[in-house]
């Protein structure tokens, strides 16, 4: 029997949070976006926010959840929030992690940033009450890393669930 494993795309602050979000994608349980390079992304984003847009809404295609990696910079960003928008919209499960005690490339921690969900509401609702934020119980960047290997495809598997319940 072949296992399929939930596709997804990683939102996060590209160039404050890359390598921690390498981290994540690297774990294997789920079938992630492919990383883009620095040059990929500068030749978009020098087309103008319409090239952003389309080629988000491009990389967004056919993936079931997205998974919001929280760093200390990562809520309010213009296409941080186009993203969970977008996601919402189109029916994808939804979900954030908390990746400040990930070392970044110089082995550093972060700050815990806000929760990006908390400015969006569904109805009345606000967001950061449907869609869950986990911040791993762990000090150190290994046992965070592995907290979220343990429990990052039945977080998807969820977040997916709980959004079949507002469509």
């Amino acid at each position: 029997m072949i296992v399929r494993r939930p596709r997804v795309f990683y939102s996060f602050h590209y160039s404050v949070d890359n390598w921690r979000a390498s981290q994540i994608r690297n774990i294997g349980a789920i079938e992630g976006n492919t990383p883009v390079s620095d040059n990929v992304w500068e030749q978009v984003a020098c087309r103008g926010d319409l090239a952003i847009a389309r080629w988000i809404l491009r990389e967004m295609a056919g993936r079931s959840c997205t998974v919001v990696l929280i760093g200390s910079r990562t809520a309010g960003r213009k296409w941080i929030n186009f993203e969970i928008e977008q996601s919402w919209k189109s029916g994808k499960g939804l979900l954030g992690i908390y990746i400040d005690r990930l070392k970044n490339r110089l082995g550093l921690l972060s700050v815990k940033g806000r929760n990006p969900f908390a400015t969006f509401r569904i109805g009345r609702t606000p967001l950061s009450m449907i869609v869950r934020a986990y911040d791993p119980p762990f000090l150190t960047s290994t046992g965070a890393y592995r907290y979220i290997a343990a429990n990052l495809k039945k977080w998807v598997e969820q977040a997916i669930t709980i959004r079949r319940q507002y469509s």
